[in-house]
Parts: structure tokens; C-alpha cells; sequence
């Protein structure tokens, strides 16, 4: 085995990442310390490259390797739908790996995802659904907190993509302040009737089932009287209206639930649990947004950027404009690879506050990237938008696949969903630094007392 340590490759000489057309300097704006793996291949003379995730040889991995070898040897991608194969993916415990066995997972540690996603996706087997993004959230919660029989009823289909999902928490006047939520729930024999508004909710048009949070008893400190739900999304009294974004998309909605019937068989965790239930919904999300899976170098919205520099005339190409995007392109490199470590030291369970550092580096990152995208354009960049009406079918959190200006108004969003900025602020001061939390009067009184506006 030889390691080689190429120490003096500029950004962009591989190709790999769009920047070829800036300038480097001899003292170089970066220089990438790379180390590579090298084995011998099967013919003599050659020698064949490993990738970081190829090296481990545990037992763990050696678990995931064969299943992977299993699920390809049994099924080809390239002659079935991708709902289709995700079935099969998720029967040979590779939907999520550190589920159980028989829920879609082999009971391993959860970086090993990157690993099985990178093999299927070098055979030609299809990602997920962009619009099925809430199984990260919905897929942890019931594997969680549900019982046998809502397992083996809801993450299947989830997984595939067959049932999409939604998340129905936000509340005209609960939204920073989630605990406070008033839509009531009130037992009436084995199912709930239901009666409340929750708003923006993402891509609730396409959903089949939601993960509603409600209030069922309100004599208790609000924390503590809460229950979580699956919803059907097309149960009667269930209303979907769109919520036109300054894109001129309605990727947002409310939802109006008028005396909707929901069988306590659909009750995630016991009843007055809602909170603890949804505190992992939460930290799944807040990492789902801010890590983003495992995406490559150079990808993202950062790429948009690079895109807008590669198109400036000669002239345009400025040295402070030019230090501006490699001061982005480093940060967002510099997270991108912060999310990689953070996701080889998690082991088993659910994400804890730490996602929420994640989730604030991303939208603060974001917003600056596209607005310097807007602004090495000049006039240009003001116009050639389509503000038109339209219901969008996928989801995507930046925006970039639509064009800089779509993508620019789009990111205002990333600062209030998945928890404000200011609440992430909050967390991370106080549950991640150790700070003194705010004062709070609302906390133990019951909460049909608490003033609301």
C-alpha cells in the first residue's frame, strides 16, 4: 500500500470544481493537502485509488458491503422505477442503516449511509424524490417513537417515495415559540377530533401524510400537553391553501383542520409525549437542512457563484471580486467538510443541538453567496426573473436549479425554516455552550392561562 500526499494542487486543476477560470497566484489563494489511498488492481502494473470510506474494514462495514452486493446482484436500477428499487433497497436494510433489521436499516452506525448511497448511485440506482425531503424527518420520528405496527405501516412507503410527507407545526401564533400551539385535540371514543391552522407548511400539496403536533390538554404547562399525530392529508376537514412566496412560487402553505377525525392508531408516542416526540422531528431537521447529506465539493450554492464568475468579461474580473468568491467558496468548503465530521462522529440515535450550528452557518452562508452572485452581475442581475404564479412539484432549499435571481429570494427562507436564525442562536447558547437561558414565565403554569396575543 503507498499513501501519496499531493500537497501542491490548486483549486480547480482536478476539474472537480468549476474554478479553473480563477486566477492563482504563486503564493496561491489555496493549496489542498490531499491524501490518497493507493492499492494495487487486479491487473500487474496498476494501481487502483480508495476513497476515505472504502478504507475501514470493520465488521459493520463488511455488514453494509454485503448487502449492498446482495441488493445489486438481485436487482438492476436501469430496468425498474426508482420507487420500485427503493422497495427493494429498504428489504435488504439500506433505506436508513442504523434502523433496525426488519425496519429498513441493519442496526450500524449511521455514517455508513454515505457509504451505501456512493456504491448505488456508482451503479445507476435513483436518489430520493427532492419532494420526498421530510422522510428525514418523519422516517426517524416513527422509527423512534412509534409502535411495531405504525413501523411496519409508515416507513416503508415513506422510503420509496409512495407516501410523501409533510410537517404540520408552525401555528399563526406559535411559530418561534412552537409550545405554544393551540390546535386542539379532543379524544371522542378511538379516533380525535381535531380543529386548528398551521402555516407554512412545505410542500403540503403534494403530501399524503403530515406530522401534526397538537394541543390536548390544555390545563397542563404547555411542554407537557401536547400529542403528536400522523395525519392523513386527505382526511375530510383537511384544507391545503397556497402560500405565494416573493418567487412568485406557493412552495409554502396553511392548513386548515375543521373537525378532522384522526384514529389514535395514528398517535406517535403517548398521549401528552407530542413534545419529546417532536424534538426529534426538529433536530432531523435542522440537520437534514444544514448538512445537506454529503454533497460534493464545490456544489451547492456556491456553485451558482462560480457560474456568474466564469461568465464576467476579462475586465469584470476584479481582484476584490475575486477575493470575495474564494473568501465564500473556502467558507462554504469549510463547511461542507465541518458537516462530514460532524456526521463521522455521530454514532447511534438522533442528532442532538449541535445540528442547529449547522443549520445557522448554512443560512447565513447562503444569503451572502447568492447576494454576491446578484451583485457581480450588475444591472443584468436585476432582471430576467419570471415572478409568475406557480405550484412548484420538487422542493429545493436554495433554489439554485432555477437560475441566481430565483435562487437570491428563494434563500430569504432559509433563515425562518427549520427554526429562525435567532432561535438557533438561542439553542446553541444555551444548550450547546452551557449559557444561562432566557427568562421565561410561561414555562409551568398551565397553558390555558398564558396571555396570548
Amino acid at each position: 500500500m503507498v499513501v501519496c500526499d499531493r500537497g501542491d494542487l490548486a483549486v480547480g486543476a482536478d476539474g472537480g470544481d468549476g474554478l479553473s477560470a480563477v486566477p492563482v497566484s504563486a503564493a496561491g489563494y489555496w493549496r489542498e493537502r490531499q491524501v490518497t489511498v493507493w492499492y494495487p488492481g487486479s491487473d500487474s502494473g496498476t494501481m487502483v485509488a480508495m476513497s476515505d470510506t472504502e478504507v475501514s474494514s470493520d465488521t459493520e462495514t463488511a455488514l453494509v458491503d454485503a448487502a449492498v452486493d446482495a441488493l445489486l446482484a438481485d436487482t438492476d436500477p436501469s430496468t425498474m422505477s426508482a420507487q420500485e428499487f427503493r422497495g427493494h433497497q429498504f428489504d435488504h436494510g439500506l433505506g436508513w442503516v442504523h434502523f433496525d433489521q426488519g425496519h429498513g436499516g441493519l442496526g450500524v452506525r449511521p455514517q455508513l449511509q454515505r457509504r451505501v448511497e456512493e456504491r448505488l448511485r456508482a451503479a445507476g440506482a435513483p436518489g430520493a424524490d427532492p419532494a420526498s425531503f421530510f422522510l428525514n424527518l418523519a422516517g426517524p420520528t416513527i422509527h423512534t417513537h412509534a409502535d411495531e405496527e405504525q413501523k411496519q405501516r409508515f416507513l416503508r412507503p415513506m422510503f420509496t417515495g409512495e407516501h410523501r410527507w409533510c410537517q404540520l407545526f408552525s401555528e399563526p401564533g406559535a411559530g418561534s415559540d412552537f409550545a405554544g400551539l393551540a390546535t386542539k385535540a379532543v379524544l371522542d371514543g378511538d379516533e380525535w377530533i381535531v380543529n386548528g391552522q398551521k402555516v407554512w407548511n412545505t410542500i403540503a400539496h403534494l403530501a399524503d401524510w403530515g406530522m401534526l403536533v397538537t394541543r390536548s390538554n390544555p390545563d397542563l404547562p404547555k411542554h407537557k400537553g401536547m400529542t403528536y399525530f400522523a395525519l392523513d392529508m386527505h382526511s375530510p376537514g383537511v384544507e391545503v391553501r397556497p402560500l405565494r412566496q416573493i418567487t412568485g412560487e406557493a412552495e409554502f402553505n396553511e392548513v386548515y383542520l375543521t373537525d378532522t377525525r384522526v384514529p389514535d392508531a395514528n398517535r406517535i408516542g403517548a398521549t401528552g409525549e407530542g413534545w419529546r416526540v417532536s424534538l426529534t422531528t426538529l433536530m432531523n431537521e435542522r440537520t437534514a437542512i444544514g448538512t445537506g447529506g454529503a454533497p460534493k465539493r464545490g456544489s451547492g450554492a456556491i456553485a451558482s457563484l462560480v457560474g456568474v464568475w466564469n461568465e464576467l468579461p476579462e475586465d469584470e474580473r476584479t481582484a476584490v471580486r475575486r477575493d470575495q468568491l474564494m473568501s465564500l467558496w473556502i467558507e462554504a468548503e469549510a463547511l461542507r467538510l465541518t458537516n462530514l465530521r460532524a456526521g463521522a462522529n455521530r454514532r447511534m440515535g438522533n442528532p442532538g443541538p449541535e445540528g442547529s450550528v449547522a443549520k445557522l452557518a448554512y443560512s447565513n452562508l447562503n444569503k451572502a453567496i447568492l447576494e454576491a452572485a446578484v451583485d457581480f452581475q450588475g444591472p443584468a442581475g436585476q432582471v430576467g426573473f419570471n415572478y409568475e404564479y406557480r405550484r412548484p412539484e420538487e422542493l429545493s432549499p436554495t433554489g439554485a436549479e432555477s437560475g441566481v435571481g430565483h435562487a437570491f429570494l428563494r434563500v430569504r427562507a432559509n433563515s425562518i425554516e427549520g427554526g429562525t436564525s435567532e432561535i438557533m442562536r438561542n439553542i446553541l447558547g444555551e444548550q450547546v455552550l452551557g449559557l444561562p437561558g432566557e427568562p421565561r414565565i410561561d414555562k409551568d403554569g398551565p397553558w390555558i392561562d398564558v396571555p396570548r396575543s
